[in-house]
């Protein structure tokens, strides 16, 4: 049953990717990107990484979202025509890219396998003492925290920035306009 989901969720997401493929329309762009980062949120959940879902869901879904629709405000909602100029070049860069990453995944180890890096030597450290170093007793907010703090300090520093960006660029945009007088907007004999 797990699988069924999996696979629809990731059917889900795969249509989604294809819209911003073939959409024009940006608010629609961003709407769709909202959709595909809670849906990848979902995702997580079903994998039982919920600290994963929660920052995915707030950032992606949600920050990211306002931001883009902020960002709207400053430019049209058309994306413009697309140029004349053949597009094979960057497809076949992104092709490239993305058999390099495929290629580079046959090297990982297998999914939940017991006898992975990460399991035997990070995790077991983490359970057995996480709540004697830092004195927390969930693990997993004890590795946000502690262990990944300058990790999640980063994340938050990075959505920060993008907020101020998007604030100066829209007390900029306010400056810009010029304020017309109310006398100059009336006709004459009004």
């Amino acid at each position: 049953m797990i699988d069924i989901i999996d696979m629809a969720l990731l059917l889900i997401m795969v249509v989604t990717a294809l819209g911003f493929v073939f959409i024009r329309n940006l608010f629609a762009i961003v709407m769709l990107s909202g959709i595909f980062s809670l849906t990848a949120a979902i995702l997580y959940v079903v994998m039982d990484a919920v600290d994963v879902a929660f920052t995915e869901a707030a950032v992606g879904a949600g920050i990211a979202t306002v931001l883009g629709i902020v960002a709207l405000s400053l430019t049209g909602q058309q994306e413009e025509a697309p140029s004349q100029r053949s597009h094979i070049g960057p497809f076949l860069l992104v092709m490239l890219t993305g058999a390099i990453l495929i290629n580079a995944t046959f090297d990982m180890p297998r999914y939940g396998d017991p006898d992975a890096p990460i399991h035997r030597h990070v995790a077991p450290r983490y359970i057995e003492e996480s709540g004697k170093e830092i004195g927390i007793p969930n693990i997993v907010t004890s590795v946000l925290a502690s262990y990944r703090g300058y990790d999640t300090l980063g994340e938050v520093t990075v959505i920060f920035t993008a907020a101020c960006g998007v604030l100066a660029l829209l007390g900029r945009r306010r400056k810009l306009v010029p304020k017309s007088s109310p006398k100059s907007d009336r006709e004459p004999g009004r």
